[in-house]
């Protein structure tokens, strides 16, 4: 079976950036997503289709198909009292917040200079290619169920609210 949309994809991958920094992998290989559902990023997705159970391979994401360029105008300084009091704010934390939408995103702590604090709202892999090395471990068939939530359920089926 070759990847195609609305199959189920387990794979093991590792994940590195331009200077061979280890940035994320999957441990065990059980990292699993359904095909054509937007759960993974674009270029991935794309490298993915028409690959087969045991094959291996490396490709690098450019950042406008991962989590885009990085975008200075989701850095912005906001007044101290905006975040709780408890833990000290410090660069490299991350909160949620409040989207322009009404959707929640995560923002970094880039500085704090005294009562401003500059954070960011872009993905932390924002503006960074991206470089797999990717092991198909399988392919299966999405269930009905699957395809209609949109993702990928656990062997006891419908896990989540």
């Amino acid at each position: 079976m070759q990847i195609a949309n609305n199959h189920v994809v387990v794979l093991h991958y590792t994940l590195k950036d331009n200077d061979d920094n280890i940035l994320d992998k999957s441990d065990d290989g059980s990292f699993c997503y359904l095909h054509g559902a937007s759960n993974i990023i674009p270029g991935l997705e794309n490298a993915l289709t028409g690959k087969a159970t045991s094959d291996n391979f490396s490709v690098t994401i450019p950042p406008e198909e991962a989590y885009g360029v990085h975008d200075e105008a989701k850095s912005q300084d906001v007044p101290r009292d905006m975040f709780p009091p408890e833990p000290e704010v410090e660069a490299g934390m991350q909160f949620n917040a409040q989207g322009p939408d009404g959707q929640t995103v995560v923002v970094t702590i880039k500085k704090v200079e005294g009562d401003t604090i500059t954070v960011d709202g872009n993905h932390p892999l924002a503006g960074v290619t991206l470089n797999f090395d990717v092991t198909v471990v399988d392919i299966r068939d999405a269930t009905a169920e699957e395809l209609e939530h949109g993702h990928v359920h656990g062997p006891e089926g419908h896990q989540h609210d």
